[in-house]
């Protein structure tokens, strides 16, 4: 191995021991850096393994620093991280001449003795760091007092910069109900006449455009749900109805964009009711006869005697079946609110299976819990988002819906999301990983007083286009089938690719709500199925779903993905969260300034840390925090396991309990 060249910030330290030898290496272990980056190419694993012991700063040479950035980089976005896609992406962002090329890359892979040790070497190269974080403070110390035209404030500042590098120091921990900044509803993704409405509502009402922006796809799915599916591929079809919930505080204006957005649907329910007027009143006056005629036939059957009874009676049965196998058509609905389970059912049963209940409040929660029953029911629910066959007996008649297509849209408060995690048969049985969650950032206290309101020509053609697609597709029985072209299907593929290792259990970003995260790529494409049949509203069901609209529809599901992580943390569901916040409390209580890892597991209660390997997570992300530090002590001995880690505690956590 070549000889690395000493850093210009460390070559006026002087080494404490062996003479003023100047060249003298930082310290530092190269071959440690090239099994770490190697290991991680090898193991996915193992990234995360090491990010829980290191920082990427803490390579001495830059290059492994740029590769380790990099990794975690495509690993973070699902991608693989082999020397090839590591190559193709460094080559791409022009850094890939600075590490040393591909040869390079392939290189790391080969140096790795074993990747069981990874996270063995990161210890390794975070305890070096540390030591040449020392020196360089010393240095700006030494240096800023030796300098003879040294001000005072040099000297805190110089004070003030080497204590930042100091392991003695502590950063001011993030809070762990920390919540990342969400990303924006792309608005970009709907068609043209839906992004102008959505912009100029949420403009109108001050009020985020994520609010309306998923409202647009509930009132699309209303239209298009239990008419048309997406053939993705073989026999795999998805419907095009979807559960979307908005969670906004109060004074948000939900009720004002919830009725601007939800009109036209009532506007085409009453079309399709004025349309069905006259044969339901034919229909009903038809019925009434023939039962009357029955009733009169049965009467005169029953007053005869003799031969001609037989033939009366014939014909009273005769007339009885006949008014019997009439039947009246329902009364067309599109919107439902505040209703029971068993009416969904029977809305559902009249509809031909498509229904949509769309409410500004969260209240159907309650309802799905047992507010009237006192006994949860939510088959419909979870048969009526996968289009499942349902089948319902009832004392009077029994209801078959072959498949069923239910669309959910909400805008509740963020209060109920966390009361409804805390209700374990929602995500037992998989309610809650059916919804699409936005969670807005408000804007109260920040709006304007006059905005600009909805233009009448945006507002009129949206409107228009609601109605006209809700029209359209009123009269299929057979749902309109919406294939993929090769590209679009091509799209989806990369998408689940990359979505795919972030499902996994253990280390996997949607790992903890595995069960939202494996319905991802399903929500997508009835996405683009919707956001297809918006865009070609006159022949969009004789055409197939280009690739243009998929990535249109994996923007929206990127946009979900970020805000879905959010709202189950607020659910409880991430258990490393909720095992860190345990955590939190008992290294409060204690008061230790450090502690080992078996006293701390003997610690906690074994309902929620029944292995020590459920420990690990939660101590990782306190580390993230900044609430604990992990410190390896050097081995005494070249035999034996490497000692056991201990964890050096914040000192805000000591000072709470004095």
């Amino acid at each position: 191995m070549t000889a690395e060249p000493v850093p210009e910030e460390y070559g006026a330290v002087v080494p404490l021991r062996g003479g003023a030898d100047t060249t003298s290496m930082p310290p530092h272990d190269l071959e440690a850096e090239q099994a770490i980056v190697g290991a991680m190419m090898l193991a996915p694993d193992a990234i995360a393994e090491v990010s829980a012991v290191m920082d990427p700063a803490d390579h001495y040479r830059p290059a492994h620093e740029t590769i380790h950035c990099a990794i975690i980089e495509l690993h973070a976005q699902g991608r693989p991280v082999d020397p090839i896609t590591l190559g193709h992406h460094l080559d791409q962002v022009g850094d890939l001449a600075r590490v040393g090329g591909r040869a390079y890359l392939h290189t790391l892979v080969q140096t790795v003795p074993t990747t069981a040790h990874a996270s063995h070497y990161a210890e390794i190269v975070h305890r070096l760091a540390r030591r040449r974080r020392s020196i360089e403070a010393g240095t700006r110390i030494v240096q800023a007092g030796m300098a003879p035209d040294a001000t005072e404030e040099d000297l805190r500042e110089a004070l003030a910069l080497g204590a930042s590098t100091l392991s003695g120091v502590w950063a001011e921990p993030i809070p762990l109900n920390h919540q990342p900044k969400l990303p924006p509803f792309p608005v970009h993704a709907l068609p043209t006449w839906l992004a102008d409405f959505t912009a100029a509502v949420a403009e109108e009402t001050q009020t985020p455009v994520d609010m309306a922006g998923a409202l647009a796809l509930s009132v699309l799915a209303t239209a298009a749900g239990g008419r048309a599916v997406v053939q993705v591929r073989g026999r795999w079809r998805e419907p095009t109805n979807l559960f979307v919930v908005v969670a906004l505080g109060p004074a948000n204006r939900k009720s004002a964009v919830f009725a601007t957005m939800t009109g036209p649907l009532y506007e085409a329910e009453r079309m399709l009711l004025n349309a069905a007027t006259a044969p339901i009143v034919e229909a009903e006056l038809t019925a009434k006869m023939a039962r009357e005629a029955a009733d009169q036939a049965a009467a005169k059957a029953a007053k005869t005697e003799g031969p001609e009874k037989d033939l009366l009676v014939a014909e009273a049965i005769a007339l009885a079946q006949a008014a019997e196998a009439l039947t009246i058509p329902p009364r067309p609905r599109l919107l439902a609110d505040d209703a029971t389970p068993e009416v969904i059912a029977t809305l559902l049963a009249d509809q031909g299976g498509r229904l949509a209940v769309m409410s500004a409040e969260g209240g159907i929660f309650d309802i799905i819990a047992g507010r009237y029953s006192g006994t949860p029911n939510m088959e419909v629910f979870l048969k009526g988002h996968a289009g499942d066959r349902l089948r319902v007996d009832r004392r009077s008649r029994e209801e078959y819906i072959e498949a069923p297509a239910l669309t959910m849209g909400l805008a509740v408060q963020p209060t109920v999301l966390e009361d409804i995690g805390k209700n374990r048969g929602f995500d037992g049985r998989g309610l809650l990983a059916r919804f699409l969650y936005a969670l807005p950032e408000s804007l109260v206290g920040h709006r304007k007083i006059d905005p600009d309101p909805v233009p009448e020509a945006v507002a009129a053609r949206y409107e228009r286009n609601v109605i006209a697609l809700t029209l359209s597709l009123a009269d299929w029985t057979d749902p309109a089938v919406l294939p993929l072209t090769p590209e679009a299907g091509a799209a989806l593929s990369i998408y689940a690719q990359r979505l795919e290792p972030q499902l996994r259990a253990k280390g996997g970003r949607l790992g903890h709500i595995g069960k939202w995260a494996g319905k991802l790529v399903g929500a997508t494409a009835r996405i683009a199925g919707l956001l297809h049949l918006a865009g070609h509203l006159e022949d969009g069901y004789g055409k197939p779903i280009g690739a243009t609209t998929m990535e249109a529809a994996v923007d929206l599901a990127d946009y979900f993905t970020h805000h879905a992580l959010t709202v189950f943390d607020l659910m409880g569901a991430d258990a490393a969260l909720s095992r860190a916040r345990t955590l939190l409390e008992v290294l409060a209580a204690s008061g230790w300034e450090s502690v080992s890892r078996r006293d701390l597991f003997a610690k906690l209660s074994r309902s929620e840390f029944p292995t020590i390997a459920d420990l690990e997570p939660a101590v990782a992300l306190l580390e993230e925090h900044g609430y604990l530090r992990s410190e390896t002590p050097p081995r005494t001995g070249k035999r034996g396991r490497p000692p056991a880690p201990r964890y050096l505690i914040h000192p805000r956590l000591r000072e709470a309990q004095v």
